[in-house]
Order: C-alpha cells, then structure tokens, then sequence
C-alpha cells in the first residue's frame, strides 16, 4: 500500500454563501462560473471542491437544479476532483432541501455542521439534534462521507456521542473552521486544543476567516492536517489585495506545502485517506 504519510489533502471553496460579487468581481457565483473555477482548481492541484450555490439573485441557496447544474458541469469533464456539497447554503431551510443535493446527486462527501450556534451574534446557525441525526443516517444510507465542521469545542462533543450512537461512523474526518464571527477565534492554541479533543484514527482539516487563513494554514501543516482555501473563507491575497482567482489559493498554498516537504494529494489519493470506498464523483 503506498505511504500518504507526507501528503495533504487541499479542499477549494470557491464561493461558500456570503461574498458577493461587489465584495469581490472574481468570485464565481452561478453554475457555470463555478464549474469552471473548480476545473481550474483542480487543474492547478486541488484534491476536493466544497460547493455552495447560489439563487438567480446571487443569494445563498440550496436550490437542487444548482447543485445540479454545478455538479454536472464538473463531471461532463476529465475532472475527478472529490466534490463536496453543503447541507447548510442557507438559514432556515426545510431539512428535506438541505439533504437533496447529497441524496440525489451522491458527491463523495457532505458537509455534518455538528451543533447550532449564534451566527455573527446576529442570527442562529440552527443544526438541531433531530435534524444532526436524520442527516448522519441519511449519509450512511447513500455512502456519503461526513465532513465534520466543527466551529466551536462542544461541537466535536456533538460528534464523539453520535459516534457513540452510531450516528457517526469511524474514522471520522473533521474540519476546523476557526474565526466565525460567534464560534471560536482563530488562534493556533484553539487549532491545538480542538485538534486535542478528536478520536485516535480520525483525519482532519482546517482553515481560518479572513486574516487568520494564513496563521491557521502553517499551523496545520505543522500538526499533520489537512488544508481548505478559497473565496468562501477569504477573499484578499494580502492586505488589501484581492485575489482574481481561487487558482491563485492553490497555487500558493501548492509553494508552502513544498516548502514543507509535503505533497498535495491527488483526488485519488485523497480518497484513499478519507477512506472513500467508490468513486461516485467520476462515474459516467
């Protein structure tokens, strides 16, 4: 079997639910944008792509024929990239709509927001127990992987007990997005403490928001994790600077993973590590 020790998983979230287009001209916002985007991602080194879509009003969604549309771009092409839906493009959304998309389509992995939280002090990011469990069983029942987001340390908790009563199914994969407005601060001593608190065997990510994408990147890569980039997350190549492609994500984060002496890992190899038994993703 061949050693993935030294290799890391990069994700690209090309446009996530809030940055619009006057925030930043060069996000991707429809179908046909993001396909496209995620094509060139890949090309560039991705191994997943976390869609998001949006309404015909650029509004955050989780209108199915969008996924549909995405999805079906991205695999019309020799694209094999691990593709990842949301489950949560919107707030206060029927949980039939938030599981559609994985239902039907069968990307390789859903996003698993494990607890609800005050979002931006401002509104509820609302992942009811009732709904965490439906969502777990959901994925078991159409081999969809869980990508565990975890915004706050209770919410690894919420996991460890669906774990325990089979809502959740070892190994486990958690991503740590650290610099929510209301969930925990993106500090390394948080990434460290989080990173802490998950299962022996379980394989996990992180990113930071804004300012903390970079902090949160070395800290990663320094503890063994896995990478997300991308204008979901942040939108600046520095202060001030936008970026004009999510392609320039990759691209950089390609240069620091090197300087590490790592390797970016293939689709194929990340879904090896993430323990992706078929490869729903490129079936024709």
């Amino acid at each position: 079997m061949q050693d993935l020790s030294n290799k890391v998983i990069l994700t690209v979230a090309p446009t996530g639910a809030w940055p619009t287009k006057k925030d930043t001209p060069y996000i991707p916002i429809q179908p046909e944008e993001i396909a496209k985007d995620v094509y060139d991602c890949w090309k560039a080194g991705a191994s997943i792509a976390h869609i998001h879509v949006r309404d015909d009003e650029n509004r955050a969604s989780m209108e199915f024929n969008k996924f549909k549309a995405t999805l079906e771009a991205i695999r019309a092409t020799d694209c094999d990239i691990v593709l990842n839906t949301t489950t949560s493009g919107g707030l206060g959304i029927d949980d039939e709509i938030r599981m559609k998309p994985f239902t039907q389509l069968k990307p390789d992995i859903a996003s698993y927001d494990c607890g609800s939280m005050n979002w931006a002090n401002s509104t509820v990011f609302e992942n009811s127990p009732k709904f965490l469990e439906k969502l777990g069983m959901r994925m078991q029942e159409v081999g969809v992987k869980p990508e565990i987001e975890i915004f706050d340390a209770g919410m690894v908790y919420n996991a460890l007990y669906y774990l325990k009563k089979g809502v959740l199914k070892a190994p486990l994969h958690f991503q740590f997005v650290l610099g929510v407005p209301g969930g925990m601060a993106a500090t390394v001593e948080n990434l460290v403490f989080l990173k802490s608190l998950i299962p022996e065997g379980s394989t996990w990510g992180a990113l930071g928001i804004g300012k903390g994408h970079l902090p949160i990147m070395y800290a990663a890569l320094a503890m063994g994790g896995h990478l997300r980039v991308g204008m979901e997350d942040n939108i600046f190549m520095s202060r001030g600077i936008l970026a004009k492609s999510n392609v320039e994500f990759i691209e950089r984060t390609k240069c620091i993973v090197e300087a590490m002496g790592k390797q970016i890992a293939t689709p194929k190899e990340a879904r090896e590590i993430l323990n992706i038994k078929s490869d729903l993703n490129h079936e024709k």
